[in-house]
């Protein structure tokens, strides 16, 4: 696949080791776009040495506050997704606006000792060497049934899609972009991400939908958010 102007044939292609930005709710997807806006020192850092080098950062969310130990150097959760990073304003206050590519997930391994202010950790990318390609899994999506519930979630929330653009839109660009805009919490998040494969992450995105919308049917309100 082609991110920015690289392009990643095989995980053979991708480093041993990826700086990590630890962020809960944030989700990036192969071949999806996730702007960010970076303020803290070691991060500033960490987009500093990205730029230096490969261009490539880890996002990974912590784990719950109840099991993440050190609040500065939280436990973090089992799998992230590395981005290149394709877009990169200086604010003029200090403050970086990135936006980072995904290319393929990743397991982490151990933790590397560094001098730097960011975290870095050992990568594993066998697991999930599909990623890198385009339009994997899009036959067995059950597309109508993802846009039914899309349907029945916006009908309850009282809001509007552009129709016309969901319905030209490949399979997987839908599910992915579905995954990064739907308003649930980062365990739902971890779920959609940890999704073995396109139509798993699909259907996983259905069953939580629906949840969501039996409990607000139930109470007036979601849990989920």
């Amino acid at each position: 696949m082609q991110a920015g102007n690289a392009i990643y044939e095989t995980i053979a292609d991708l480093p041993a080791a990826l700086p990590v930005f630890p962020l809960s709710g944030a989700l990036l997807l192969p071949r999806t776009q996730l702007p960010l806006n970076i303020f803290e020192q070691r991060y500033i850092d960490m987009v500093d040495a990205a730029l230096a080098g490969n261009r490539l950062i880890g996002m990974v969310q912590p784990l719950p506050e109840r099991l993440a130990g050190d609040p500065d150097t939280p436990d973090l959760a089992s799998v992230g997704c590395v981005g290149r990073l394709t877009s990169f304003q200086e604010t003029g206050d200090g403050r970086y606006l990135i936006t980072l590519q995904g290319i393929t997930r990743f397991a982490l391994g151990n933790e590397r000792k560094s001098y730097s202010r960011f975290r870095e950790v050992e990568c594993d990318f066998a697991a999930f060497a599909n990623d890198l390609r385009c339009g994997e899994g899009e036959d067995g999506v059950d597309r109508n049934g993802l846009l039914k519930t899309l349907r029945s979630y916006l009908d309850a929330n009282n809001l509007e899609a552009d129709w016309q653009s969901v319905s030209e839109a490949e399979t997987e660009v839908l599910v992915n972009a579905l995954c990064m805009m739907c308003p649930y919490g980062p365990q739902e998040k971890q779920a959609l991400l940890e999704a073995r494969d396109l139509r798993t992450r699909a259907e996983t995105l259905i069953a939580i939908t629906e949840m969501d919308l039996a409990k607000s049917q139930n109470d007036g309100g979601s849990t989920l958010q």
